[in-house]
């Protein structure tokens, strides 16, 4: 696998196309089209919050039968707590994209996101699908990046190819998120491409796979969203043999899509809002995967390590707190902690570690942060940012 510049539209019939329509204020773009020439293989997965909005429900009644040819994504309006008017208006953007398209309705998926509880105006979002529709695009998909962004400050791409049967298989994914990330699926709204020839259950199992060791292993603030979901569209331009969960070359393309999605949920993590740096978790020694990756994901997720890491203090016990409640299987004497290369407690005591150093680490940029459980060979890593003052400031000034 090698990385490539592009995104959404790197795979093979894919084209994009992002606009102002006129949903979000300043002109920002904010709605995005994305099409494939040829109807794919679709799988998507879900938020996991019982206040799911409208777009996902209607996108999961039109994944049932596995197929996709189109994705509608607006910002600024999150389409969710709305009732029978949000579904209507979820169907309606499928069935304008549709129309456009001139594709089936429930080979669309539909995605919103933005503020809760308020209406899309409906006018704008129609002209703004319409004229989507006519600027479809190789080249659209930086525009599409740029129109499902809110509070993100920088766009999410990345794309990737690997060899599959002797075909060039390429993977091209666009992201947006930046608060509301915690890991509880799919803590944001991500849209992967692929020209691969894959059996439909298998697409949904890698997917399933690929989310739970990325976007399902960051968190911003611990809220997790109405509206978070992953989709991937693997339309079989490439032409290789089909990948089946019996194809030997299967691991190959889950590695790649897995990565794909790891790079994504680093890009979100980092974009955290009010964030200054980028944390890594990595749990090491323990005793299962389950455990090693809820270590991770609950010192990941600490407000009280979040706030040491923006405040540069080396204050080791916030990360053995929150281990320590986090569920996994701990022995308090047999725990190592690091801070970048440097350990800080060995064998759950306090070492007399080099504070200069310790603060030079976490003045970085990315801080990695190392704990050894010292009790098996299962390991997992986890992703998050700093809490700082800006986080408070960005989300009490949300709606103004």
């Amino acid at each position: 696998m090698k990385y490539i510049d592009g995104g959404i539209t790197s795979p093979q019939g894919f084209t994009a196309a992002g606009v102002a329509a006129g949903i979000r204020k300043k002109g920002k773009k904010d709605v995005a089209l994305v099409y494939s020439r040829v109807p794919a293989q679709a799988a998507a997965v879900y938020t996991l919050n019982k206040f799911k909005a409208a777009p996902l429900q209607i996108t999961e009644e039109h994944l049932k039968d596995g197929v996709a040819q189109a994705i509608v994504v607006n910002s600024g309006v999150a389409n969710a707590c709305m009732g029978e008017q949000g579904l209507k208006t979820a169907k309606e953007m499928a069935e304008i994209t549709a129309k456009n398209l001139q594709i089936k309705t429930e080979d669309v998926v539909v995605a919103s996101t933005g503020l809760i509880g308020v209406p899309i105006p409906m006018e704008p979002l129609t002209q703004g699908i319409k004229e989507a529709a006519t600027l479809l695009a190789k080249e659209g998909g930086i525009d599409a990046a740029q129109a499902i962004m809110t509070t993100d400050l920088v766009k999410k791409e990345v794309a990737c190819q690997l060899e599959i049967g002797g075909k060039t298989v390429t993977i091209g994914a666009m992201a947006k998120g930046s608060g509301m990330i915690h890991p509880n699926m799919a803590t944001m709204l991500g849209f992967i491409t692929t020209d691969a020839n894959i059996e439909s259950k298998c697409l949904h199992k890698v997917l399933q796979k690929a989310v739970n060791a990325s976007f399902n292993m960051i968190s911003v603030d611990g809220d997790t969203s109405t509206n978070d979901m992953v989709v991937i569209l693997a339309n079989g331009l490439a032409e290789n043999p089909q990948l089946t969960l019996q194809s030997d070359e299967l691991p190959l393309f889950e590695d790649a899509l897995t990565q794909v999605c790891i790079d994504l949920a680093k890009k979100i993590a980092a974009d955290g809002e009010g964030a200054t740096k980028l944390i890594e978790v990595e749990i090491v020694g323990a005793t299962s995967l389950e455990d090693a990756r809820k270590g991770a994901r609950a010192i990941c997720s600490s407000n009280l390590v979040k706030s040491a890491i923006f405040g540069e203090d080396a204050n080791w016990g916030r990360i053995i707190t929150a281990l320590g409640y986090s569920g996994a299987e701990v022995d308090p004497l047999k725990v190592d902690v690091y801070v970048g290369d440097l350990l800080m407690a060995e064998k759950g005591t306090g070492l007399n570690f080099d504070e200069e150093k310790a603060k030079e680490i976490l003045n970085q940029k990315e801080v990695k942060l190392k704990v050894d459980l010292n009790l098996g060979s299962a390991q997992a890593k986890a992703w998050g940012c700093d809490l700082s003052y800006d986080y408070v400031k960005i989300n009490a000034e949300y709606r103004s």
